[in-house]
Parts: structure tokens; sequence; C-alpha cells
């Protein structure tokens, strides 16, 4: 049976992976349907496919996670096989048996497979009887309270709590002494409960220095399976990828032969087919330990295709048509070095909470054989509260990890979005760090070097200041020489921008705010016969600037230091960017005394859009600082409001199921008298 049986597939997804089958299939001559909710009607995904079926609402819940409107949809449309993606309904047995009782090819593993690797406890159980090492741990049926908090300090702490249905970090809680449990374990429950409609709970040993390195297999239905080698994973925020790479770095062929061997193991174990992860915790001494199995395509594929020039969603789309695969394990090899970089609309400086909002500007860098980005939006769309945050994922190749490390850190220079805070900032800062540079890589590692990586201390950013400062002064000159040029008097004083004063220097006094810094600044415009220039001052520090500026560029010469720098506007906030950071910066309104200096008084604020949870505590109940008083859901993960003191909640202002804006004041805080 060729792939080209399939004459028209279903992707029941979106965004960037929806993008990707998309592609692909194109390439293959195979027509494609896309799903949409009433979010993402003008969505990309849509736009590329040759049809479209609306399935319901935003929120996830009413549309992508409905498998019967998504089996509908592909009876409508006479669609022969259903591409999951990942995430969603991406292993979910009931829709991958709804597909087959409606006859409908399943893109992916039998129903069995993906029930068996569905609870990670019933998995370490399959894992243990195929020969595949474990991380001790707790895998049982009992999931009462005292069990699992039995189980944790008999394996002694840290500990990790897993929901056995979770995934992509969801449900998941460090636990580093037993007083920590109770409210770790409540949290990883709701969390779970939420994403995966089980609250079931595993309990095993915390690795306190392990890389995260999974293995890429993919079997067929003629018993024929490979690996396709290992991706180092290691560099994670709340348990959430962050750039990944393959190969890994100080990979022995011997390591990666046991790893890929073990891999095979667990997937032979439950009759796989299809495309699989297998992650495993790699410690320093070169033990290594399996986590879970993945079911699906991961979102990090792409740097596997990167080293190996095979396409994954090709060889899917293949095997599901029941060919057998296109490669043998001697005919697989790696060539080059490949990074993937995630792209979200986050905020790094407020641990990673995701954001919400237009991309008012998006320019990514120039694809070639080197650059790929992987996306699903483009300029003006929404990400809004109801998906994951990811805008792209950037992908670079070349022949050595140094070359391509130079590769990842120039495409993240060039790559341009405005609209909304995201982490290319850090993730250039990230990537520049000296402990990635070395691969001295685990999943602490964002945490042990947080200072090397977050560059947003205030004498860190004042090297930006007077950059942004002549970028504003030469704005609006530039606003003033298209508003004289139609003028019959070119001269006229209402066109000038200097700050002219009368028998005073021509000095303009404002404040710029670069990230949550202010700098008052000075900028005294000084006559010239060429060029001309100007006086920055600010932080008891004064230079001497020229420039020019054209379409967004800036060329400026700071004290005889010349350089280019590029910035973007959008609604009185800009993007600077140069070669080596990416800030945001704005004007400072002065304060004419509108604002109500009561402000929200002892109230507490929405970090993010999203929704409310949970409330933690009564109405009136004294808290001690630190206590939780409120979980908020955003983008698929949680966030806890905390008491900043001692005090008193004299009023919440939302209930649970609640939507609520980010910045509202979620409740009246009463601090206690000292």
């Amino acid at each position: 049976m060729s792939a080209k049986c399939f004459d028209k597939i279903l992707i029941a997804n979106r965004g960037e992976i929806a993008c990707r089958v998309i592609r692909t299939a194109r390439k293959m001559g195979i027509r494609t349907v896309a799903v949409y909710s009433d979010a993402d009607q003008g969505a990309l995904h849509v736009e590329m496919a040759d049809e479209a079926v609306h399935i319901g609402g935003a929120p996830s819940r009413d549309s992508y996670l409905v498998y019967q409107k998504v089996i509908d949809a592909a009876l409508k449309t006479g669609a022969q096989a259903i591409h999951p993606g990942y995430g969603f309904l991406s292993e979910n047995p009931r829709f991958c048996e709804a597909c087959r009782d409606n006859s409908i090819v399943f893109i992916g593993p039998p129903v069995a497979a993906i029930e068996a690797m569905g609870s990670k406890s019933a998995a370490k159980q399959i894992m243990e009887a195929a020969g595949v090492p474990l991380v001790p741990g707790y895998h049982g049926n009992d999931q009462d309270r005292d069990v699992l908090k039995s189980a944790a300090d008999d394996i002694g702490y840290p500990v990790l709590l897993k929901a056995v249905a979770g995934g992509g970090g969801k449900g998941m809680r460090q636990v580093w002494s037993s007083g920590e449990f109770d409210e770790a374990l409540a949290a990883a429950r709701r969390e779970a409960m939420n994403g995966f409609g089980n609250d079931d709970m595993l309990v095993e040993k915390y690795l306190t220095q392990p890389r995260h390195v999974e293995i890429q297999v993919f079997f067929d239905g003629h018993d024929n399976g490979v690996y396709l080698f290992e991706r180092d994973c290691s560099v994670q925020r709340r348990h959430q990828k962050v750039i990944e790479e393959a190969p890994a770095p100080g990979m022995t062929e011997a390591l990666r032969a046991a790893m890929g061997e073990a891999a095979l193991r667990a997937a032979r174990a439950i009759n796989y087919e299809g495309a699989g992860t297998v992650e495993f915790l790699l410690d320093n001494d070169g033990s290594f330990y399996f986590m879970e199995m993945n079911t699906r395509l991961q979102v990090e594929h792409p740097v596997t295709e990167m080293i190996t020039g095979r396409d994954l969603v090709e060889w899917q789309l293949r095997v599901a048509a029941g060919e057998i695969l296109p490669a043998t394990q001697d005919e697989l090899t790696i060539t080059g070095h490949a990074f993937e970089a995630r792209i979200y609309a986050e905020d790094p400086d407020n641990d990673f909470l995701p954001v919400t909002g237009i991309l008012s500007f998006l320019e990514p860098p120039e694809p070639s054989a080197h650059v790929r980005v992987d996306t699903g939006v483009l300029q003006g769309d929404e990400v809004s509260v109801y998906y994951d945050p990811m805008i792209a994922k950037l992908i670079v190749w070349d022949e050595n990890r140094d070359k391509a490390l130079q590769r990842l850190t120039r495409a993240l220079r060039e790559y341009r979005i405005s609209g909304m805070t995201t982490n290319l900032d850090f993730l250039y800062n990230l990537a520049n760090s000296a402990a990635f540079r070395a691969a001295d890589l685990d999943t602490g590692l964002i945490e042990k070097h947080h200072g090397q990586i977050f560059h947003n201390t205030q004498g860190e950013l004042e090297q930006e200041v007077p950059l942004a400062a002549l970028y504003l002064i030469l704005a609006q000159e530039r606003v003033a020489q298209r508003a004289r040029a139609p003028s019959g008097d070119a001269n006229s004083p209402w066109f000038d921008a200097s700050a002219w004063r009368l028998n005073e220097t021509n000095v303009q006094h404002f404040e710029l705010a670069i990230h949550d810094h202010h700098y008052p600044v000075s900028v005294e415009h000084i006559d010239s016969a060429d060029d001309a220039r100007y006086r920055i001052g600010f932080s008891d520090k004064t230079l001497l600037a020229q420039g020019n500026l054209k379409d967004g560029e800036l060329r400026a010469n700071l004290d005889g230091y010349q350089l280019r720098a590029s910035v973007a506007e959008h609604e009185g906030s800009f993007s600077l960017y140069t070669q080596d950071s990416a800030v945001s910066f704005r004007l400072v309104t002065p304060d004419r005394g509108n604002v109500n200096d009561g402000g929200l008084g002892g109230g507490l604020t929405a970090p993010m859009n999203g929704t409310l949870v949970t409330l933690l505590v009564e109405a009136g109940s004294p808290v001690k600082a630190g206590d939780a008083l409120l979980v908020m859901e955003a983008m698929k993960m949680e966030h806890t409001i905390r008491a900043p003191s001692d005090g008193s909640v004299l009023a919440f202002y939302y209930q649970a199921g609640d939507l609520v804006d980010g910045g509202a004041a979620l409740l009246d805080f009463e601090v206690s008298e000292p």
C-alpha cells in the first residue's frame, strides 16, 4: 500500500505542527483538511489547507479536544486518514478507537500502545519487564495521600511528583522536603486533572544533575524498527524544553548504541508502530533511566530531521499507509549538528509567565539550508489565552556544534517580534552563556546560571540608553521633516524639533523605561556644519552622538564607536535590536496628578490573562507570608498567587472558573500590624 493511497488527510491540530504536516502532504501530492475553532478562523494552517472545517468554540475543550467533532469533519470531507500532531488528541486512545471504528486511518501507533504508555505507572512496569533501566520510585495504583507521602519519605528527598497521564511538564512538581509535600501534591493533582482528566500520581527520586536525553524511534507494520539517534533536551524551564540539540554533546558511540537499543526494546514491548520518542535521564556517570515514552511526534523532531536528512512526517504518512520503513539502521547516519529554540510569548523576567497580545511586527530570519523556521502564525495574528504561547521554532544546522551555535545566535539576533513580550532576549543570552557554549548541560542549567543568563540589571542595560535616546530624537526630527515638506515655509519654528529655546541651550528631558528600570535622559542638540550632533546625558554619564535613521535601521556613532541597530515600534513601545541583544523600551508618561494615589490598596493583581482555577483560603482568613492564596491558569500553565506578608484576605473579587484580565485586582489584602 503506497502513501499516495491517501488522497486526503485531516490534521486534528493547529499552529506550527498543522502547517508542518500540510507542507509535507502537499509535497507528496496529498490533499489536506484543517479543523479550526472560533479563535483560529483566520489562522495560517486554515489558509494553507485545501479545505477547512469549523469545529467549535475557542477553548480547546469545546473544539480541538472533542474528538467526535474531528471524526465528523473527516467523514464530511472524505479524509481517509487523520494526523493528530502533538498535544490535544494525539495520545488519546478513545480518539484512536473512534478513527478505527469509522474506517479512518489514525496516523500514529495502535490503541494498545497508546494505552500502555498513557499511564506512567503502568509504563514503568512494562519497561521493567523489558529490561529498560528505571529511576527508583513508587508506581503503584494506591493513590492515597498517606501512601504517596510514605513512598516519598522512603525514597528520600528531593522527589518528583508526576501525573501518570501527563506530559509536557504538566502535573509535575519537585518536592524538596517533607513539609512541602502536601501543597505540591495538591497543585500537581489539580493541574493533572485540568490537563488530562486524571490526577493519579507517581513518585520518583529526583536526580539533581541529570541530562534529559531522548531517542527517536520509528517502527512500521512489518516488524521493522530503527532509532534515529538522540536529542539533548536538558535545557528547561518549568519542566518544559527551551533549546534542544542533536546529537547530544559528549555522546559516545557505545552509550548511543546502548540507549538506542534500550529504546527499541521499550517500543517492541508494546508492539509499537509509527514515530515515537523514548525519554531518558542521563546521569553524569553514564547511567541512564527510562522516564516515559511519547507515543507521537515530538515538538523537537526537526533537529533529528536536520542531522539525518529524513522527513519524519513523510515517514509517518508512509508507515500509516502500510509501507515499510524508508531506511534501515545501517543506512542512518549523523551529519553535522542542529539546535532548536522555542520562541514563546512569555515573560522570562516574571517566572516565564505566558503573555497574550497581537503580533504587530513579525520578521523571522531568512530561511536557508542552515536556517529553518516552523511557525503557525503571521504578522497581525493574536496570541490568545486559549492555547500554548509558542510563536515559532527556530532550527539551525551546521557541520559542528560550534558553527551551529553561531548560526543560532545570529538567527536570534535577526528575529524581529513586536507587540508583546517574548523570550527572544532570554534565548540569545542563554545561547551565549558560558555554560551552554561549553555544553555543561543538565536540567538545572538555567537556575544555576541565572545571573549570567538574565542580563537585566540596571548597569547592564545602561549601554542601550544612548541608542534608545538617539533613536527617539532622530524619529522626532524625521516626523518634523515630513511635516514641513509640503509647507510653504520650511523654516517655520513650528517644524523645529531641536528643542529650541530663546537664550537657552536646546535640551530635551525625558525618562526612558528599559525593562523595569527607569533612566532620566537629557539630549542637547549641538549645531554642526555637517551632521547634527547630540550630547546625551544619563546616569551621571555624558557622550556625544551622531546618527541617521532609515526604515527603522539606526546607524549610530557614540563617542566614536560606530554601530548599527534596528527598531520596531508598536503603540508607544519600542523594540531595539543590536548585534548582541534585544531590549524593549518606552517613554515614561509624566504623572500629571490624575492617578488615584490610593491604587489598589492592599490588593494583589493577576500576573497574566487567564482563568482562576481555585481559591485556597477563605475570605477573612489570617495568612502567613508565602501562603498560597489562589491559583490561576493560562496557556496550560498554573501560577500560584501567594501572600506578600503576614495579614488577612478581606475579600476575593473572582471565583473559580472566572476569566481574569492581566493586571486586574484579584483580592483585597490587609497587612498585619507589626
